[in-house]
């Protein structure tokens, strides 16, 4: 399984799509397909982010060799703790607008002296000797900046040490542009194309959704965590096999 930490430390870029399945075999699909990780989704998808359903799905993730991310439905310290003892490498927090709020991710997720999270052995830590510094040390954090406010706040929330990625997420934040459904819109793409280079300006990591039509402007930006949805790839496949079945059929 591949060091997130270190891949990103290294200038690699990272691709994994959303699971929104509470199925274990969509998550091994996706580690078999190669991808880095998996987000495994309880903000959207019918997953909850509490119980063994969960658990189980960050259990697949790591026995198909894919790197296993929580995106929790809020910026819940209990979530992130929950989380990350069941076995996330990482999370994936929204909306988070604030200094204040970065900050409270890493409360979340890091052990003292870095943050707050509650003392415990997770899974991870079986056999792992000094097991609280290796935790803090491989933790995986991501923030969404997802709204407007995000990108007037992102001088002060770049700041916030311990954060690995800094995501902007351009559906969301067309909505609170007051653009909704459409993240094409050149003051969108113009204010997502500002927040990354300020990112990557400022010595951080910066992410971005992506498809299969623009991953290398984005790349060359320099995003280099890449989230992704395979249903476009699944729906142009499809499209064409029906399409080449039909155009068999008449001739």
């Amino acid at each position: 399984m591949i060091n997130l930490k270190q891949a990103l430390a290294n200038g690699e870029v990272l691709v994994g799509p959303f699971a929104v399945s509470g199925s274990p075999g969509v998550v091994e699909t996706i580690g078999y397909a190669g991808f880095d990780f998996a987000i495994i989704d309880t903000e959207h998808a019918p997953i909850s982010p509490y119980g063994t359903e969960l658990e189980n799905l960050i259990r697949t993730a790591w026995s198909a060799n894919l790197t296993p991310i929580v995106r929790t439905t809020w910026n819940d310290r209990g979530q992130i703790l929950k989380a990350m003892d069941m076995g996330a490498s990482a999370v994936v927090v929204p909306h988070v607008n604030t200094r204040a709020e970065a900050q409270a991710v890493v409360e979340g997720a890091k052990f003292a002296p870095l943050g707050k999270r509650g003392m415990f052995t997770s899974r991870q830590g079986f056999g792992v000797g000094d097991y609280l510094k290796t935790a803090n040390d491989q933790s995986l954090l991501i923030v969404l900046i997802e709204d407007i406010v995000a990108v007037h706040n992102l001088d002060a929330i770049l700041t916030v040490d311990h954060i690995d990625v800094f995501f902007v997420a351009p559906n969301d934040l067309a909505t609170s542009m007051g653009h909704i459904g459409n993240m094409t819109h050149p003051e969108v793409q113009k204010t997502v194309d500002g927040a990354i280079a300020k990112i990557v300006e400022s010595g951080r990591t910066a992410g971005t959704l992506v498809s299969a039509g623009n991953v290398e402007s984005y790349t060359r930006k320099g995003v280099r965590c890449i989230m992704t949805s395979f249903f476009p790839w699944i729906q142009a496949g499809a499209k064409d096999l029906i399409d080449r079945a039909a155009a068999g059929a008449k001739g």
